[in-house]
This record gives structure tokens, sequence and C-alpha cells, in this order.
């Protein structure tokens, strides 16, 4: 409301102030009968008495004496009459209450379908008006109208429930309160009348409140309820930034990486979690930041369907560390366990640095770590061994330049007659060192250390040409030197790993991405993926095969003499449970097992939508078919009725022998029943053709011909002002089946007459356009809109056309039997109002043409 001078008005006190939301409060019931709309009733009375502003705006008490018993000193807001079918029936007024204005109002049955014509489709729309005005509201709703669980009642009652409620509008409620009852005390409320008529019991005790389905409704309706209290949990420990997890809810999160490992760890969590009702199972993958490759997408989908047959979730989270991103994932998702397992590494790895599961329990705090030993468990294979990333040229080169290099440099160095001092000797030693891990990798490096170690000594520190060292200060220099020389060339080496590493990562990032959008934008087929996957891994052939009952089919190939079976191929990536990529040309390095395991993922995902878009198009061929038969039996019912009908009461009057007809009347009833007669001929004709162009059995047989012996026919039967010829005598013979262009020509004339005005004849014109002769059908009647036109020509389509005499065939065969013949028919709009028939014939002298002719405009 607002003041005289527009400002806005708090209804609860009338000053100025905007207007709040009002407070949801909703009653949440396991089961009819369990007294919901009491309880709402008793809290209406509670608060009346506190001296609130409370009023009814709609109860129903389904004749229960006690709940409107309780109606008694409650202000109850008339109801809202609608009419409905014949008959009067009462909704909410939802403009009485506002209008009325008070603190509370109580509406019974939330997910309640409004009577048609009401204001809205649903009384949750409605409460949302009084809430949104300021009116707070306290309503009902049993647990089976939740949308949600809609499912899982008719799966546990057998009846699907027409009347649901979206969870959110629940969840959004201010406050939630079950009303909850046993089982047993709920039937024994029904036995004694207290929720259905006496008539009612025998019945809903057998079947919708037998003891098991109420006992499964309760718990449906405690276990939404839980997951309600823990999202407002969740909600109070984020706007409070409590970081601390509450142990609430039992949370079992496993660390997962891919690895076989992975799949005991996920058993093993989800017995953890089936010791306890209501525990949740979630799986955690981290995709480090390094862009370094992890674990292939095909172990992680196997891994992520492992996890939801388990009843569990898979999430996969970004983290630098990962051990940190599980950490933080724990915390995030208030878990009250990590499950991870024991680290491959061997044990003096880890006295080295922590390992995964190590760094999880000490940054864990109050979530419980829970450690699972398996059967690769310090096993020390971490990785499989380490190739270079060097060209052999490279790591011969590097070789060579660590034994030779010491050699030339002592020699050099020698020359000088020590010009140097030993300080220089160890820098130059220790380039040349550098120098060999830039060209050759760690290895040859560490071995140009030793040796430069072992000429320093010989050659440059006194004592020379002894292996002994006289002052403590150049052994302490040969000794850094070699840890330093050491160190930088693993370093550098490590470097060049790194990047040669993501370079591969960045290739396998493009390819893998290429190949991804391709699928989804439905470009790629299985044979483009197949050729794109022996291009991308120069590879002889590669074959998509599948096993059926007895032998391998070959479903895309590329290259020659591709594998008939997996036995003749190099390597095989499986796609799914019956087919397999076979690969011919090389063996492909394990490095590579990665991108093949994408590759067979995206073939699996593309045959997945070639049977998807082949089940699509079988479905919208039945539809089409189903509807085409519906069309066609509604039609038949009425437009070949009529003049049966017609043709049976001409015939009884004229062969009655009790009844004499005057010259006159029977020369009309036989010229009705002509009429009839060739209306039942021509809808006949209409619908074998159809059928003949449906199965694909009309065989034209083409010639070369003139309009004049193919239209004149077309439109015998037609007055000369009904329909007008304007045909040159000196047009060019075309290319066509006289026989089936006949009935062309003669349907879009018989269109043509029906929709053109009186006293507004039909006209039929051709001439010579290129290479075709364009034949025109001008009408001048009401013409139709562009997005019709391309309707036109489908069966069964009868736009703009009432005089309800055909099946709406006429244009749909006329444009079958055009594309038959090799041409083209079309709409165009008259000049000054009208439909235009476009029908364009090849010339007789014209290259032959296959398939439906372009349209031509002159």
């Amino acid at each position: 409301m607002t003041s005289t001078d527009g400002t806005a008005l708090d209804p609860r006190t009338g000053g100025p102030g905007a207007v709040r939301r009002g407070r949801l409060t909703v009653y949440l019931g396991a089961a009819p009968g369990v007294g919901k709309t009491y309880a709402m009733l008793d809290e209406a009375h509670r608060r009346l008495a506190r001296g609130t502003d409370v009023v009814v705006g709609l109860v129903e008490t389904h004749g229960r004496a006690a709940t409107a018993a309780l109606l008694d000193g409650l202000e109850v807001v008339p109801r809202r009459t609608v009419a409905y079918r014949g008959q009067d029936l009462t909704e909410l007024d939802v403009d009485a209450v506002l209008a009325r204005a008070p603190q509370v109002a109580m509406v019974d049955e939330l997910a309640h379908t409004n009577v048609p014509g009401s204001g809205h489709a649903k009384r949750w729309q409605d409460v949302h008006d009084l809430l949104a005005a300021g009116v707070d509201v306290v309503t009902t709703v049993n647990v089976q109208h939740l949308e949600s669980l809609n499912d899982d009642v008719e799966a546990i009652t057998g009846i699907r429930q027409r009347e649901t409620v979206p969870d959110d509008v629940v969840r959004a409620a201010d406050q939630v309160q079950l009303v909850d009852l046993p089982p047993q005390a709920l039937r024994r409320r029904l036995a004694h009348g207290n929720v259905y008529r006496a008539e009612q019991v025998d019945a809903s005790l057998s079947s919708y409140f037998r003891v098991g389905n109420l006992t499964a409704l309760r718990e449906l309706a405690l276990l939404w309820l839980a997951d309600r209290v823990d999202d407002a949990l969740t909600d109070y420990r984020r706007d409070h930034r409590i970081d601390a997890p509450w142990p609430a809810r039992e949370r079992i999160v496993v660390a997962v990486t891919g690895g076989s490992e992975s799949d005991t760890l996920l058993r093993r969590g989800a017995r953890i979690a089936q010791r306890a009702a209501g525990s949740e199972l979630l799986a955690v993958h981290v995709l480090a930041t390094d862009g370094l490759p992890g674990a292939g997408p095909a172990r992680i989908a196997e891994q992520r369907r492992l996890v939801e047959s388990l009843g569990g979730t898979f999430h996969t989270v970004v983290g630098e560390d990962v051990a940190t991103a599980v950490v933080d994932f724990a915390r995030g998702v208030n878990a009250t366990m990590v499950v991870v397992g024991v680290s491959r590494r061997p044990r003096w790895r880890e006295a080295l640095s922590d390992s995964t599961g190590t760094s999880i329990a000490r940054m864990a705090g109050a979530v419980d770590v829970h450690l699972v030993t398996h059967e690769r468990a310090r096993s020390g294979r971490l990785s499989a061994r380490r190739r270079s990333p060097l060209s052999r040229a490279r790591r011969v080169a590097g070789w060579l330049l660590a034994l030779v290099g010491p050699v030339a440099l002592t020699a050099l160095l020698s020359a000088l007659d020590g010009g140097v001092s030993l300080a220089t000797d160890l820098m130059l030693f220790l380039a040349l060192t550098v120098g060999v891990a830039l060209v050759g990798g760690l290895w040859p490096a560490v071995v140009s250390a030793v040796a430069g170690f072992v000429l320093l000594n010989w050659f440059f520190t006194v004592p020379t040409g002894r292996l002994t060292v006289a002052q403590p200060e150049n052994a302490l220099a040969l000794v850094v030197f070699v840890l330093v020389a050491a160190g930088v060339a693993s370093v550098v080496d490590l470097a060049a790993r790194r990047t040669a590493e993501a370079f591969r990562a960045r290739a396998e990032a493009s390819t893998l991405a290429s190949v991804t959008r391709a699928v989804l934008t439905g470009d790629d087929t299985a044979d483009a993926l197949v050729a794109r996957l022996r291009e991308t891994f120069t590879l002889r052939s590669v074959a998509l095969l599948e096993r059926s009952a007895d032998a391998w089919v070959v479903l895309a190939s590329d290259g020659p003499e591709p594998p008939a079976t997996p036995g003749d191929a190099e390597a095989v990536v499986t796609v799914d449970e019956t087919r397999v990529l076979a690969l011919a040309g090389r063996v492909l390095p394990a490095s590579d097992r990665r991108v093949l395991d994408a590759f067979a993922s995206q073939v699996g995902a593309v045959l997945e939508q070639t049977r998807l878009r082949r089940a699509a198009e079988q479905t919208r061929v039945l539809e089409q078919a189903d509807a085409t038969r519906t069309a066609l039996l509604a039609a038949v019912s009425h437009d070949l009725r009529t003049p049966l009908a017609t043709i049976r009461t001409s015939v009884d009057a004229l062969t009655a022998t009790d009844l004499h007809l005057a010259a006159g009347d029977r020369a009309v009833l036989v010229d009705t029943l002509g009429d009839a007669t060739g209306r039942l001929e021509r809808l006949i004709d209409n619908l074998l053709d159809l059928s003949r162009l449906a199965t694909g059995s009309v065989a034209p047989v083409l010639r070369d011909a003139s309009l004049d012996e193919v239209v004149p026919l077309a439109v015998e039967g037609y007055p000369h002002d009904t329909v007008r010829l304007d045909l040159a005598e000196t047009l060019p013979l075309v290319r066509t089946d006289p026989g089936l262009l006949e009935r062309v020509v003669a349907n879009l004339v018989s269109n043509a007459v029906r929709h053109a005005p009186d006293g507004s004849p039909v006209v039929v014109t051709a001439s010579p356009v290129g290479a075709d002769l364009v034949l025109r059908v001008v009408d001048t009647g009401p013409g139709l809109p562009d997005e019709s036109k391309e309707r036109m020509f489908e069966p069964f389509q009868r736009l703009g056309d009432t005089g309800g005499t055909g099946l709406g065939l006429g244009l749909a065969v006329a444009s079958g039997l055009a594309t038959a013949v090799g041409a083209d028919l079309h709409a165009e709009d008259t000049p000054g109002g009208g439909l235009t028939m476009v029908l364009v014939l090849p010339l007789a002298d014209a290259p032959e043409r296959h398939g439906v002719a372009s349209p031509v405009t002159p």
C-alpha cells in the first residue's frame, strides 16, 4: 500500500518503508491424515492468542469434525467461485486476502491445481503473490506431492501423483516442520473414521495405507527433510565462515588417481559409507594445474561409472597441489573421513618428501584419514621408466661431448701452463658440464662432472699427478664442483623434460579439443574419426571393428589393408563391450595410450549419436506415418462418406417404385449422382497416387511431348470462363511422362479453381526460360502467407480451404508426381493478390536432369 504522497507503507505499521517479503512456513506430512491441517490451524490459534492478525485463506477439512472445529474463532476469507463445465467450484481468493492485508494467512494444500480460469495454474503460485505482498503464509503439503519424489512414490504405492509442487518452493520456505505419525497409529486413525468416510476405509487400508507403503513414505519424508536441514547447515557454516567440518552426517570422500588401485579405494569407501544409514560417498579426482597429462579419460570414465554404481557421486577439482585440493574439497562438503591409498613410492623416496596420503593426514585436522593398502603399495612403480625427450642425435652428441670435452679442456688448460687459477679451471669445467646437460641430458652431464672432478684433481690440484689434495679448501672446491655440476645438470634435464612434456600435453589437448568439438557439433562421422586417428599417429591403416555372433565386422576403416580382426593389428583400443579400434603400421608407445583412449571415447560418442539420430529419424517417420494414418482415417470418415451418401441417396430416389419424379427432378438427381461419382473418383485416385508415391512404385516413362497434348486434357470439363488457356503454338517440346504430367496439371487447376473468386478465371500459361519450360497456373484468390507455402505440399493440408470437399491430397500428389518426372513445383504470389503455382519442366533438347529441378524465376 502507499500513502497519499506515494511513499511505500509497511503493511504491518502503515509507516514509510519498503514492503518486506512474507515468511513461508510449511507443514510437511508423510502421508494423508497425519494431521497437517490440524497442526496448521492449531498454529493459527496460538498466533491469534499472541495478538497476531491471522486469517484463514483456504482450508480443506475433508469432513473431519476435529479439523472443522478448529475453524471456530478464526476469521475465514470467503472463497472465489469459478464456473467450470457447468459447475461452480471454489478457489482461494488471492485478491480478497490481499485486500484484507493480514499479518498471517493460512492456506491449505500447497500442491493443489487451480480450476482453469483462475489467476494461476497452481496454488503455490497464489502463495507467492501473498508472500510478495508481505503476508506471512502457513501452508501444508504431503511428501508424495514433491516433484523430485514423484517417481519414487509411484514405485512404492503404484499411484502417480498428478498434483505436484517444485522442490525449490518448499526448500525456499523459512521453516519446514514435519508432521509425523507411526504407520500403525495412522492406520488406527483411519480405521476409526478420522481420515476418510466409512465406505472408503477398507479399500484405503488394503491399498495406499499398507504398513509398508506408510513406512517407506515416512522414510522419504525424513530423508528429504534431512537434506533440507543439511542445506541450512551448509548455509550457516558459509555465512559464519566456519571452515572446520561439523560431523552431522557421515560423508566419505575417496581420493582417486585414475590408477587401478582407485577401484579398491572406492569399494572400501562404499563399505565404510554403508555402515551408517544416510551416509554419502563422494569420489574426488584432482586435475593438477602444471599442465602435464594425468590419468587417461577412459580410466576416469570407468571409475565414474563405478562410483555411480556404488551409489556415490564423482567430482573433479583443479588444484596446484593434490593433497591441498583433496583436503579443501573434504572441508567444503563437510566430510567426516577421507579415504586415500598408501603411496606407491618406495620408502627411501618417502624419507625425502611426504607422500600424498601423509600430506592429507597432516593437513586434514578434524577430518579422519583412512589409509588403504593395495597390491601396488610401495611397489616403487610410481610411473613407467622415463623416456628421454631428446632425439637420438642429441643423445649421441651429448655422450661424445661428455667423453671428449673434459679431455680437450684439460689439454687446453695444460697448454696454458698454469696461466689460470684453480677457481677459473673449476668454472670452465662447470660451464662444460652445463653445456653437456643442454645437449645430451642428465647422465652425460653426470659423466662429464665426474670426469672433470678426476681431471681437475690429477692435473690442476696440488699435488698434481696424484688423486690427493693437499689443501682442504681445494678439496672442498672439488666436492662443491661435483655437487653443483650434478645439481645444475639435473635442473637443466628436468626443465628440458618438462618443456617437452608441456609441448606434448599442449599438442594432445589441441588434438582432443579438435576431435571433441567436431563430435559435439556433429561434423565428424566414425569414418572421419578413424581417418583422423590414422593421420594423427601416422599409421598404415586403422579399422573400427564390431564383434557379431561369430565374426568381426568392419564398421569404418582407413588406409590400405585394414585389420579384419584384432589379431591382425599391432595395437587394439577398446571402444565398448562389442567394438574396438584396430591399429596397424607400427607399435605405439605407452605415452600415446591416453590420446588413443580419448579417440576411442569419441568414437563411442559418435556411434551413440548415430544410433540416437537413427532412432530419432525412425521415430519421426513413425510419428509422421501415424499422423498421416490418423489424418487419413479422419478425412476418409468424412470426405469419402459425403459423396457415398450423396450417391446412395440419389440412387435410392431414382430406383424407388413408390416415388414418382418429374423429369426435371430426375435430371437433377442424375447430375448430382454424376458430380458425387466424379468427386469420389478423384478422391480415390489421389489416395492411390499418394500410396504409389509413398511406396516408390511410380515408374515414369519419359519422352518428348508437347503441352498441347497434355494441358487441354487436364482442364477438360471446365468452362472457358472458369479456366483459360494461354499457350503459344510455338512452345518447344518438354521431356516428361505425359500421363503423369496431366495428373499434375489437373490437380493444380482443380486447386486453383476451388480458391478462385467467382467471375475470375484461372489462367494457365507457359513460356520457355533457358533450358526449361515454365508452366504457371494463376488464380486471384486469397493467396497464402509465406510460412504456409512450404506446408501446402504436405498430405492432408487444407490451408485456407473451408469448402470441405477434399482430403487435402491434391497438391501433395502433384508435388510427388512432379518430382517423379524430373520437374519442380513451387508457389509464388500472384501480382495483385492470389497464388501462382509454378511448374518447371526440362526441355526436350536440354541435358538430362536427375531429381528435383531448381526453381526458376523468369
